[in-house]
């Protein structure tokens, strides 16, 4: 795995081999020794940045003697460092998405449909998801828990800007009650300083996110990434023309959308 910089898989992957390295009790610097590395190979490797073969992964996993069920799954998730996107499955879409979000200092958020997550009350979320289609293997009360470890993402040292269609504040998800509550939420989040929510309004027609909704994270050490959601699955993009496209978008969103306070004398004209 060649020196690069760090990515999403990339990250999940060195997180998970610190927490191996942290089970055997040993210093970073002694199991560098022992493998007769450098210090700073292991540091690249637990940070996802690389800089190791896939024969020295072999190596480290055999001298933690890491079972081998959890050694598949980690060269499985070495490998997929060389793809252009990293695919995630409904057991891991969700908290994959929060730890790279607990990571970002800037998320942008676009919904066509629905209430963004983050900003949806609890009786809103439940409702949402009884509409959808639910295979039997989903634990959706789970979801809705790490759903709602969303929230504590809210915190002064982020900035959060939401792009919102006007259809998604008209739908009406689990009645009058549970939409007055959802309106009287997000317009209390408007007032934070750190959150910025701008409604983009029917009345202009076709849009620039007519593709679909999205989020896209920003960080201060990392390159920017941008998450898709699917009905089963979940898509991080990190390669430079994708994420050109979907900062196009968002410049155009941002030009299409009405200013904060239009969006909220438009939120408050639905809510009253």
């Amino acid at each position: 795995m060649p020196r690069r910089k760090s990515s999403v898989v990339g990250r999940e992957f060195g997180d998970a081999v610190r927490r191996i390295i942290d089970q055997t009790g040993l210093t970073h610097r002694k199991i560098a020794e022992e493998l007769g590395w450098d210090e700073a190979k292991l540091s690249d490797m637990v940070r996802g940045k690389g800089g190791v073969t896939e024969a020295e992964v072999m190596q480290l996993l055999g001298y933690c003697r890491v079972k081998p069920d959890v050694t598949r799954h980690l060269l499985a998730l070495y490998r997929e460092t060389r793809v252009r996107g990293y695919l995630k499955f409904p057991d891991d879409r969700v908290p994959a998405l929060l730890e790279q979000e607990r990571l970002a200092n800037e998320i942008t958020v676009w919904s066509s449909l629905l209430i963004p997550g983050h900003l949806q009350t609890t009786d809103y979320m439940r409702a949402a998801i009884e509409g959808v289609v639910r295979p039997e293997a989903v634990d959706y009360e789970e979801v809705i828990a790490a759903k709602l470890e969303r929230h504590k993402l809210f915190h002064w040292s982020r900035t959060f800007v939401f792009y919102i269609h006007e259809y998604a504040l008209r739908l009406p998800v689990g009645g009058p009650d549970v939409m007055k509550d959802q309106y009287i939420h997000l317009l209390g989040m408007a007032q934070r300083s750190y959150v910025t929510v701008r409604i983009v309004p029917a009345a202009i027609g076709a849009h620039a996110g007519v593709s679909g909704s999205f989020i896209r994270l920003g960080y201060e050490k990392f390159e920017p990434v941008v998450f898709l959601e699917g009905e089963n699955s979940g898509l991080f993009l990190e390669d430079p023309a994708s994420l050109a496209v979907y900062a196009s978008v968002v410049k155009r969103l941002d030009d299409q959308a009405l200013n904060p306070e239009e969006s909220r004398q438009l939120i408050t004209g639905i809510l009253t």
